[in-house]
């Protein structure tokens, strides 16, 4: 397999970091994007020492939602590496899980700018800049709310994941017969300090109902990303691709496993452990 030269925004936790160091062992280049630079050398140590046969890895201070920054990132990742085969939109951020009216402008406009205006900043740069070298590969990644559920506490979060699926259908009709490939990451649910976070927030009665949800369809972010990363590399060079981890069969599975095989799965457990 040829070798990648891979951006992944937010790269510096969670499924971002958790790509960023399944590209690195299979032997890929990798550009991470966190917001402060100290974020972004803390995260280079830990996938240096998780990944020490990898082949290259920089990180850049970048703020999602700011185009500049973000074009940054881009030219720092030519001037490593000369080229950006695969660009992946994972920068997010989750509003508290509150009622919407409990929470303030600036709780609000953060996710905005993040999940949404965010993604479009970094799919800006990256056709731009993937039609002038002339090819490459962009992924949007998809969550909670992209499929129109919808569930109280999350209404900012969901509207920018619903947001981000329609732009990306657009951009993926817009772009058929370009250079550049446009596609979906949709992970399911991982267990991330973001789910973690809503703990807190939700207090222990409803935090006890979504747990136990979890419990069942979830998965630890190792398990996902090395499948991600996988289809992502298997994908290249296809337009219009939704790599989905959690199918609509293997919730099923998981459902049945659960209660009609009476499994029991603790993933907050196996956390702590």
């Amino acid at each position: 397999m040829n070798s990648r030269t891979v951006v992944i925004t937010g790269g510096t936790r969670g499924i971002g970091f958790g790509m960023a160091a399944d590209f690195l062992r299979r032997g890929h280049r990798v550009c991470i994007t966190g917001r402060s630079q100290a974020s972004v050398d803390q995260a280079l140590q830990r996938l240096v020492a998780r990944a020490p046969q990898a082949s290259v890895v920089i990180g850049v201070a970048c703020d999602a939602g700011s185009l500049t920054e973000v074009q940054n990132a881009w030219d720092q990742t030519i001037a490593a590496f000369g080229r950006v085969d695969i660009w992946i939109n994972n920068a997010g951020v989750a509003n508290p899980v509150y009622d919407f009216e409990q929470l303030t402008s600036a709780d609000y406009q953060n996710v905005v700018n993040t999940n949404l205006i965010g993604v479009m900043n970094g799919c800006k740069v990256a056709l731009l800049g993937m039609r002038e070298q002339g090819h490459g590969q962009i992924y949007n990644f998809e969550g909670f709310g992209s499929d129109g559920r919808v569930t109280p506490g999350l209404s900012v979060y969901g509207a920018t994941k619903r947001a981000v699926t329609y732009f990306t259908d657009a951009l993926i009709k817009e772009n058929a017969a370009k250079l550049v490939n446009v596609g979906f990451l949709s992970p399911g649910i991982v267990i991330t300090d973001m789910i973690m976070q809503e703990a807190d927030e939700m207090g222990p009665e409803r935090w006890a109902r979504t747990k136990r949800m979890y419990n069942i369809l979830g998965d630890h972010v190792e398990t996902v990303t090395a499948w991600l990363v996988d289809a992502t590399l298997a994908d290249y060079g296809k337009h219009g691709s939704r790599i989905a981890w959690l199918t609509p069969r293997k919730a099923a599975g998981r459902f049945f496993a659960a209660f009609v095989l009476r499994r029991k799965r603790n993933l907050f457990a196996e956390l702590s452990a």
